[in-house]
């Protein structure tokens, strides 16, 4: 089972910042120990240096029957029992031990009688001296690891602001805000230093920069390709309308009829994507638009009214909506099929299959249907178009217990 972590966890100035932090700790905690193992051997080995040379002095003086030093005697009460079995046992040891309640570096030899001489040295100074340095490396460490992350979390932070920019910017791209641009400073001045936020943030706008001109040309092609189609539909649907009566001749008629659809669809496509077009508001009750929609789609569709609304909005492009809106849900989905008004909103809903998921999150795509559908993606894409123009909001789901959702939200 995998980890859920916070959401938090996932911004990339809260992962610098526990990097920046650990690595710190990690560096400091070495450096501090290896300061520490190095200073604490040099002070315990000149202490113990020194404690030997006092004991080989005592021993000197024992053997001699001289008077020992105040700080040498013949089994010392504060002797360490370990150093003391080592002595009884016949060998010269050293360890840090107290003397009188403070610290002392103790010598210890074996003399006559199963005996243990010892000397004492002062540890007191080694002592205070590895504590304050222990104190140090750390007051030290915290102080290097905290300007370390103040530092680094301003250098990442400024690195992380011009990355949110950047997605910023793409996202108004993809909202269809063209013009919108990063225009980061290092890419304009070719003496900067350039790295790879200033080369990302180059390419959104080079991309940028050329979207509106590739858009451009697929609406001209469109709009070119539609218009040369209509004379020669035109003298075909005159042709076809001499044939003799049959079935090829039905066939042929019916070719030609769907040839005319999809012509006269990428013409209003290619109008739309101009952006040109007007509106011509009137009151209309929305009811009642609903109702001679269904009338004129000649197809069993029920009409819910839950609250009539009058609202001030183009006729024919609103019946523009809800006709494609019913006709794809006939042709794509399955009975029954219901328009409902509920005041500003109008929701056209069938119980087939539902929308395909990559319409539900991005919206109709012209040419591109799944899941065996027949059509182009015109009709609603056409729909799409028609309720921006009338600066109404049209969005696609799918009900709970099945069937595709189109609604229609007026202002």
């Amino acid at each position: 089972m995998r980890l859920a972590l916070p959401r938090w966890s996932g911004t990339l100035a809260v992962k610098a910042a526990v990097f920046i932090t650990v690595m710190c700790c990690a560096l400091a905690a070495l450096l501090g120990v290896l300061v520490h193992v190095s200073v604490t051997n040099q002070t315990v080995g000149e202490a113990r240096d020194l404690a030997l040379s006092r004991l080989r002095e005592a021993t000197a003086a024992y053997e001699a029957g001289d008077t020992l030093e105040w700080d040498a005697g013949v089994d010392p009460p504060d002797l360490p029992e370990s150093l003391r079995a080592l002595a009884v046992a016949g060998d010269r040891g050293t360890m840090v031990g107290a003397h009188r309640g403070r610290p002392a570096m103790w010598a210890a030899g074996p003399v006559d009688g199963n005996r243990a001489l010892a000397v004492e040295v002062d540890y007191s100074q080694g002592a205070r001296t590895i504590a304050g340095l222990d104190r140090a490396i750390l007051w030290s460490s915290a102080l290097a690891i905290t300007a370390t992350l103040l530092v680094g979390a301003f250098a990442v932070t400024r690195v992380t602001k011009r990355l949110h920019t950047t997605a910023r910017v793409a996202r108004r791209i993809t909202a269809g805000d063209l013009d919108a641009r990063v225009d980061d400073p290092r890419t304009k001045d070719a003496s900067r230093p350039q790295d790879e936020v200033a080369a990302v943030a180059a390419a959104l706008d080079s991309m940028a920069g050329s979207l509106p001109g590739k858009l451009l040309s697929e609406q001209r092609f469109t709009a070119d390709v539609a218009h040369e189609l209509r004379t020669p539909l035109t003298g075909l649907h005159a042709a076809a309308e001499l044939l003799p009566p049959g079935r090829p001749t039905e066939l042929v008629r019916d070719r030609v009829a769907a040839l005319r659809t999809l012509t006269e669809d990428l013409l209003e496509i290619s109008r739309l994507d101009t952006g040109r077009e007007t509106v011509e508001l009137d009151t209309e009750r929305l009811a009642a638009v609903a109702e001679r929609v269904v009338r004129a789609s000649g197809t069993d569709t029920e009409v819910v009214v839950v609250r009539d609304l009058a609202v001030e909005t183009d006729r024919r492009r609103l019946e523009r909506v809800l006709g494609n809106l019913v006709a794809n849900a006939h042709r794509h989905g399955r009975g029954p099929v219901s328009v409902t008004v509920d005041g500003a909103e109008v929701r056209v809903r069938d119980h087939g299959d539902g929308f395909p998921e990559y319409l539900v999150s991005h919206g109709p795509q012209r040419f591109r249907t799944e899941g065996g559908a027949r059509g182009h993606g015109l009709g609603l894409t056409i729909a799409v178009g028609q309720a921006e123009v009338l600066g109404a909001r049209l969005s696609f789901s799918n009900a709970d217990d099945g069937g595709a959702v189109a609604t229609l939200t007026l202002r």
